[in-house]
């Protein structure tokens, strides 16, 4: 049990200190919380990832991104708070 909780705090410190590739890069800009915006996130959660991207007016390649990428349970999360700050552009083209 100890082995395995090593295992896994040192997988963590690799991921968290490993570095976005420079051609990455972000174009993300954070708009303003709002009602619409909390909306869009809720639904992004509960229902399907890109709907709140919809509901912001994002590009249709964001939306589509992450209503697909969305099948992957941990990039829900990452819709919905995408959707809540109302962030327009991002990494991979400005998709996600």
């Amino acid at each position: 049990m100890k082995k395995n909780i090593l295992i896994l705090l040192i997988l963590c410190g690799l991921i968290g200190t490993s570095s976005i590739p420079a051609s990455a890069e972000n174009t993300g800009k954070k708009g303003n919380i709002t009602g619409k915006s909390v909306l869009g996130g809720v639904l992004s959660l509960l229902i399907w990832p890109g709907i709140g991207q919809a509901i912001n007016d994002n590009e249709g390649k964001k939306v589509a991104t992450h209503a697909i990428v969305g099948l992957i349970p941990p990039f829900r999360i990452w819709s919905c708070y995408d959707a809540v700050v109302d962030r327009q552009g991002g990494y991979w083209n400005g998709k996600i």
